[in-house]
């Protein structure tokens, strides 16, 4: 089973004090044999997640910075970083790997930009009931690997939506994501890997759930051609 080396934080953590092309390019021989184990990494965590679920594309960051319009005019990422992709349009969601330093290292997964569809879509669940989203959300084993609902919101409702509605809490969301964090001495242990594997292996009730009301209309007739 692969795993990932000491050396990979390492250098993570001297490229976070010495973000320029210079230094990059006089140690590119080091990254480019790092990003290599990294690769193989991820690689293995797609195979494995194709045992338990209909990946069908992965996607491995590159180091490189598009700079161009941001202010942060670092060349290089301080992390690196993967997602994987769930077979389209009958399945949504998708998983994502971020490995960094400093115990900054966590896994995500859920709808970080859903389109404007099937937000209101979502919203119209919740709307007209949510409570087999919350109790996905409040089923023990479940709630100890992800912990809570999160991402971005608006303050208030969203147009046409009742701000007094029980559920206003999971209909003003934007995006609807699990996260868990992990620390180095957990990125470099030997089950790293099964530990990531079996934990997005327990959000499928989650995507089951969102892929069929997303394939779905409110009377529950399939969208799908």
């Amino acid at each position: 089973m692969k795993t990932l080396s000491k050396g990979v934080l390492n250098f993570l953590k001297k490229l976070e004090k010495n973000n320029n092309r210079d230094w990059f390019n006089d140690n590119k021989k080091e990254f480019k044999a790092l990003e290599t184990q990294v690769k193989a990494f991820y690689n293995e965590l797609f195979t494995m997640l194709k045992t338990h679920d209909d990946v069908d594309s992965s996607k491995i960051f590159r180091i490189y910075r598009d700079v161009r319009f941001s202010k942060n005019k670092q060349p290089y990422k301080t992390h690196f970083g993967g997602s994987f992709h769930r077979k389209k349009p009958q399945l949504r969601g998708g998983y994502y790997l971020h490995i960094a330093p400093n115990n900054e290292s966590f896994i995500a997964t859920g709808f970080w930009e859903p389109n404007k569809d099937d937000l209101l879509r979502m919203r119209k669940e919740f709307e007209m009931d949510a409570s087999e989203m919350r109790d996905i959300m409040n089923e023990v084993s479940f709630k100890t690997i992800w912990g809570n609902l999160v991402g971005d919101e608006l303050k208030s409702a969203p147009r046409d939506f009742d701000k007094n509605h029980p559920d206003i809490d999971l209909i003003r969301k934007k995006q609807y994501i699990f996260t868990k964090k992990y620390k180095d001495s957990e990125v470099l242990s030997n089950n790293f890997l099964d530990e990531v594997n079996n934990s997005f292996k327990a959000v499928r009730p989650f995507f089951d759930y969102m892929s069929d009301v997303l394939t779905t209309n409110l009377n529950g007739e399939s969208l799908i051609k």
